[in-house]
């Protein structure tokens, strides 16, 4: 990657507050934000991020494959995705869980009402597992209707193939404003799964997990103590230890990544703080409007967690 001078990172082309195309034709979203952060800590510029757009299916193979150097697409931890797929997550960068979408005049109220429904899915996701685990468990019968690509899913649903849509409910409420019918669209109370979503390496070069792991931490841990995009300049000259070391005003840190000293400096600069990338992708800022909830810090109340950069 260091020689060809640039990251190349596979994400979503349609998932609104994750990774999507914006009307000027770059991609925006808690994802592809995630790639930038990670390019401004390598070469010191966000810009140096060549996004690669797959679906679920494609995802993990142009990893496996080294086509890409990272994925960054909604993509939920399993061990099967490391111990037997070759991978290795890098964090999380969204706490998430598995829900239903369904038409408010379909009377369904909880998910065992979808008994006998038909229910749209991504192919090669978790959700299509855990539908299967969820139906055999609670004794529900689903027929399951599956698609290579998301937005053919959606498109399915929206033409009323299908009862309802099952994927990371973070998503739901976004698939509900594509609709047709939008005022029509309920996302049920019910999340049948945990759904860790984080960015992912290759197994086989540490050096290169270190710095996807620790640009992760950077970018929440500069949360925990107040550094934004704003302020950065400002708090280089503080005189908070942990500030200092974390932008590099003090120790010699970025060697053990073997970048510069400044490679959180770079990244946060780029895009912010984990709370900034969150509320301008997600929260208040962005049409979604999602609340924090459990992507809240761990001192609000939350998960997210930064291991100390010392």
């Amino acid at each position: 990657m260091l020689k060809k001078g640039y990251l190349e990172c596979a994400v979503a082309p349609t998932t609104p507050g994750f990774s999507f195309v914006d009307s000027k034709g770059d991609f925006r979203g808690l994802d592809a934000d995630t790639c930038r952060a990670v390019a401004a800590a390598v070469f010191g510029d966000a810009g140096r991020t060549r996004f690669v757009p797959t679906n679920g299916a494609q995802r993990l193979p142009v990893l496996q494959s080294g086509q890409v150097d990272m994925v960054a697409q909604t993509l939920t931890q399993t061990m099967t995705r490391e111990a037997a797929n070759g991978l290795l997550f890098a964090g999380v960068n969204f706490y998430d869980g598995q829900g239903f979408l369904v038409r408010v005049s379909s009377g369904v109220k909880r998910a065992k009402d979808l008994d006998g429904a038909s229910i749209c899915v991504a192919a090669g996701s978790t959700s299509e597992l855990n539908l299967a685990d969820w139906a055999h468990a609670n004794n529900v019968k689903i027929l399951p209707v599956v698609f290579e690509q998301r937005e053919e899913g959606r498109e399915a649903y929206n033409k009323g193939r299908c009862d309802s849509y099952s994927t990371d409910s973070s998503q739901l409420a976004s698939i509900a404003t594509l609709m047709s019918d939008p005022e029509n669209q309920i996302v049920l109370p019910d999340i049948i799964s945990k759904e860790p979503l984080g960015p992912a390496v290759r197994q086989g070069d540490d050096q290169w997990y270190l710095i996807v792991k620790w640009t992760l931490n950077a970018l929440i841990e500069a949360e925990e103590l107040g550094v934004t995009q704003s302020n950065i300049d400002e708090k280089l000259v503080s005189g908070n230890a942990a500030v200092k070391r974390l932008l590099g005003a003090t120790g010699d840190y970025g060697k053990f990544l073997a970048l510069d000293n400044k490679w959180a400096y770079n990244a946060i600069r780029s895009v912010g703080n984990y709370g900034e990338m969150f509320e301008r992708n997600l929260g208040r800022g962005s049409v979604l409007k999602l609340p924090r909830a459990k992507n809240e810090l761990w001192t609000r109340g939350g998960l997210m967690y930064s291991a100390p950069i010392r």
